[in-house]
């Protein structure tokens, strides 16, 4: 029998990140690249920030893993592309410090393993604005890399923040949905992935801070709590 003292505890026991997102750590990540193709097209920058959740149920984005990214051996450099983001991948400061894509993916990947170890979740997934497309680069770079072993994302399941942001706002554009949602937001320094990976985190922190959960919100039977795996491969 609950008595009232259970009940009090219970709630007063604050929710862990593990609970609220079936074991997922969500992680957001933005791309920029040098095109549209994620096979053929190089991967240029990559950054991702772990979405966590402090005892007072407050969600706030974590530390940033990001990097400079070496474009792969014949790969391909739009010069649209390249134009749009302002990147240039043949500067001498830029080369100093890129990396090639494997020792990139894998230090991130050991960081956020140990965030999502902390965390006590099985996989991280991935947001984004326009995830899909981010989701997609970073599939393309991990079997370029054969770094499918390291890779702590799921497979396709990805949080899409224009979604959220159309749900929300009526806004798609993430820039516009920063604002509607009062937060800053720089176009000067738009197209940067730490950037962009910043702003979109913040975004996503806020809509989920901000929304009215539903009554069943929550609920599992006692026969659906654990589906089956194929879910998460």
């Amino acid at each position: 029998m609950t008595t009232q003292n259970d009940a009090a505890t219970d709630e007063q026991t604050p929710m862990r990140l593990k609970e609220r997102f079936r074991k997922f750590l969500p992680v957001v990540v933005d791309v920029e690249t040098a095109g549209f193709n994620a096979q053929t097209d190089a991967l240029l920058e990559i950054a991702c920030i772990p979405v966590l959740l402090n005892e007072q149920g407050v969600f706030y984005p974590g530390e940033a893993f990001n990097a400079h990214v070496e474009p792969f051996e014949g790969a391909n450099l739009e010069p649209s592309a390249l134009s749009f983001t302002g990147i240039d991948p043949n500067n001498p400061l830029r080369k100093a410090i890129a990396e090639d894509e494997k020792t990139a993916l894998r230090r991130i990947f050991k960081g956020l393993k140990e965030v999502r170890r902390s965390e006590e979740c099985r996989q991280c997934v991935l947001i984004g604005h326009n995830a899909h497309f981010d989701l997609a680069f970073l599939n393309a770079a991990v079997l370029r890399t054969n770094s499918k072993n390291h890779n702590p994302f799921h497979n396709f399941s990805v949080f899409d923040t224009v979604t959220l942001s159309a749900l929300a706002f009526g806004q798609t554009v993430l820039a516009r949905a920063c604002k509607a949602a009062g937060l800053d937001f720089d176009g000067k320094d738009a197209h940067s992935a730490l950037y962009d990976t910043q702003k979109t985190a913040e975004l996503f922190c806020h809509i989920l801070n901000h929304y009215p959960m539903l009554a069943n919100a929550m609920h599992n039977e006692d026969s659906t709590d654990e589906l089956s795996d194929s879910d998460s491969q």
